[in-house]
């Protein structure tokens, strides 16, 4: 659980207010319907909001890139179609992945409160925001939710395999929410890479170096400049075996389960749980929070931060700065501007 800001930055403040009118403008320009273009800008802000810069307003510079050079159509809506009434299939149709994956996550969440169990498959979507967002959602009406995506990694090659230098994989994250204790979700949201690809856009955006240990140069060299992961480099796997095992088994789901990848970036699968079929919600929170406090306890490393529960520090964020401005790196606010 690393510090999700850029160092390094020179940031300006910026009314939430003011940047969710300039991202929508810079969408709705692009002929993104306005109530779309709404949606993805508040999507993006509560991501700055809780501390997960490189999932925030960074990425209308992507979204517009993309809308522009046809990889996303900014007049697509995804559709939600039963394949069983715990099974069901959205399509994104080519559109912003935001919206589809809320799309997707909903329709799992809706079905499992019905059925007790069920999945929905997302493809043809764009690149989906902070998944965290959606599992939390999901997980305060009492569902274990779990996200994973993969597939197109010939076109998305990113991280390089535990053990190799060569980028082969996609990032393919993995995010997990469930109902917690006295504070609210458990909400883990990685990507099975050292920096998800969003923080090396951001970094060149913002004009800073990424921290050591994250990504190798086209030689398979440490570095720390993103620029050199743009010409030919690779990003390693997160926890070595770990995030490249997790990742290869998301690209065999996505790709060799879903088929190949048509429209946008990679496939998903979501699965949702009611919890309330093992135990009852106060029974369940309870023990949650008594698992969690003894966490929380534990005694931190030498000069460290407390100890913190997976999604507890974006909440306690958003909280903290829900009415002051943002604080953006100044070059993206200058693009986005210049987009809008």
């Amino acid at each position: 659980m690393t510090d999700h800001k850029l160092k390094g930055a020179a940031r300006v403040p910026v009314a939430a207010d003011e940047a969710r009118t300039q991202a929508i403008r810079a969408f709705t320009a692009r002929a993104c319907p306005e109530d779309v273009a709404r949606q993805v800008a508040d999507h993006l802000i509560e991501a700055d909001r809780s501390g997960v810069e490189s999932h925030g307003l960074v990425r209308v510079l992507q979204y517009a890139r993309e809308f522009e050079t046809g990889l996303l159509d900014a007049t697509a809506r995804p559709t939600a179609t039963p394949d069983a009434p715990n099974r069901i299939a959205v399509d994104g149709r080519g559109a912003i992945g935001i919206t589809a994956m809320k799309l997707a996550v909903e329709t799992a969440t809706e079905a499992a409160q019905a059925q007790g169990l069920a999945l929905s498959t997302l493809v043809n979507a764009g690149h989906t925001g902070r998944l965290g967002a959606f599992a939390e959602a999901s997980a305060r009406v009492g569902c274990l939710t779990i996200i994973l995506g993969g597939g197109d990694r010939k076109r998305w090659r990113m991280v390089a395999p535990h053990g190799g230098t060569q980028a082969l994989l996609p990032t393919n994250p993995w995010c997990i929410g469930m109902p917690g204790g006295d504070r609210g979700p458990v909400v883990l949201d990685i990507a099975t890479s050292q920096v998800a690809g969003g923080w090396i856009y951001a970094a060149r955006a913002a004009g800073v170096h990424l921290p050591e240990g994250m990504i190798l140069d086209r030689h398979g060299q440490p570095t720390t400049d993103p620029e050199h992961w743009f010409d030919g480099g690779a990003i390693l796997p997160k926890g070595g075996p770990l995030g490249y095992g997790l990742a290869l088994v998301a690209e065999l789901v996505g790709e060799a389960m879903l088929g190949p990848v048509d429209k946008g970036e990679i496939n998903w699968l979501v699965l949702s749980l009611d919890t309330s079929n093992y135990r009852a919600a106060p029974l369940l929170q309870s023990a949650a929070e008594d698992i969690l406090s003894e966490i929380r306890a534990s005694t931190p490393v030498p000069g460290g931060p407390p100890v913190s529960v997976p999604g507890e520090r974006e909440r306690d964020r958003h909280s903290r700065e829900a009415e002051a401005p943002l604080m953006l790196p100044a070059p993206v606010w200058d693009a986005i501007r210049a987009l809008a």
